[in-house]
């Protein structure tokens, strides 16, 4: 929803998920806007709840803020989803096999561990990809319904999900490097990242550009904040990239 990812997100995504999927799949994109988003692409309308207004104001007011229209699409019937479901945020790269990521721990939610929570020694999910059963998995769109305040309160979309989900008794976490951080795990640390070029690691099947820099950075090398400048990212040419954009970007 809104500006702030072009089509070119959507498309490139839909092309990373044809390359690695090993199965047939729906790759559906809830949007109030489809123009230019390529034909292959299931368009569902965002959904309709009640309490749009003070979901409007939580996404856009101080702590509070978060996505929290991505929890409406687990409303039940939203989109006629059924069974397992793979949510990914469009700032995410595919680079490696999807079909693990479908068969991992059936029944559960899961989701890649979410590095500073990790670091705090507490338990939390990062909610750029989410692995979910809706048919099993709808409380996490009715909890979030019946109480939108005390929701709200966990202060991020991911951080309710991921504390619901283990409330429920549901939360997993993908195996160790299946989601990697572009900018936790592939910049080397700080002052190398002038010197170094990221790395791909090897067992990446998601790379998540959350926060900066996000992937048109990466491909050239820049970022507005010293600690994540990096190096251009040869190996984000080919995962991300048009065929016909290849010749022009750096290396």
């Amino acid at each position: 929803w809104g500006d702030k990812f072009p089509a070119y997100y959507v498309n490139r995504l839909y092309a990373g998920v044809k390359r690695h999927m090993d199965r047939p799949f729906r790759f559906v994109c809830f949007t109030e806007n489809a123009e230019d988003i390529r034909s292959e692409v299931e368009i569902q309308p965002l959904p309709v709840v009640p309490f749009e207004d003070e979901m409007v104001t939580a996404m856009t007011t101080g702590k509070r803020r978060g996505a929290w229209r991505k929890l409406t699409i687990f409303k039940p019937g939203e989109g006629n989803l059924s069974g397992p479901c793979l949510q990914m945020d469009l700032d995410v790269v595919v680079s490696g096999p999807l079909g693990p990521l479908f068969d991992y721990m059936p029944g559960k939610v899961c989701m890649g561990q979410d590095w500073l929570e990790k670091r705090r020694g507490r338990p939390g999910g990062h909610g750029s990809v989410i692995r979910l059963d809706v048919d099993l998995h709808s409380y996490l769109y009715s909890d979030f319904a019946a109480d939108l305040q005390g929701s709200i309160a966990y202060k991020g979309e991911q951080r309710y999900t991921s504390m619901t989900a283990l409330k429920h008794g549901d939360l997993e976490y993908f195996p160790e490097g299946w989601i990697c951080s572009f900018k936790r795990q592939a910049i080397p640390y700080f002052p190398l990242n002038f010197v170094l070029k990221p790395d791909l690691p090897d067992n990446c099947r998601v790379m998540c550009f959350h926060g900066t820099p996000k992937m048109e950075e990466a491909l050239v090398g820049d970022c507005p904040k010293l600690r994540y400048r990096t190096r251009p990212a040869p190996w984000l040419r080919d995962l991300w990239l048009d065929e016909n954009e290849k010749d022009w970007m750096p290396v």
